[in-house]
């Protein structure tokens, strides 16, 4: 009976950890993103809608990194995206107002 608790507690720490971390999530500025985000962003900033290949050749950071940098700007909507009119494989990126 005692592992049953002991278990029941540790849920129940696991699951006020992860509502922390959403908690947190949704306030997420530039500030508290990584260096590689934070570049993606100053690039798309100065440089204006741009494709990853374009971020990736303007930041010279490898295009995992600009991905990874992207996926995290847009879970923060500090930037959106479509689809590319001239090439449907790509979407063009850029700051949200």
């Amino acid at each position: 009976m005692g592992r049953l608790r002991i278990g029941a507690v540790h849920a129940a720490h696991m699951s006020a950890t992860e509502h922390d971390s959403d908690v947190e999530g949704e306030q997420t500025t530039i500030t508290d993103l990584s260096p590689s985000a934070k570049l993606v962003y100053k690039v798309l900033e100065y440089e204006g809608e741009l494709t990853q290949e374009e971020i990736a050749t303007e930041s010279r950071l490898c295009a995992r990194t600009v991905r990874y940098a992207l996926g995290k700007l847009e879970d923060s909507d500090l930037i959106a995206s479509r689809v590319c009119l001239d090439d449907a494989r790509q979407s063009n990126y850029w700051i949200r107002d």
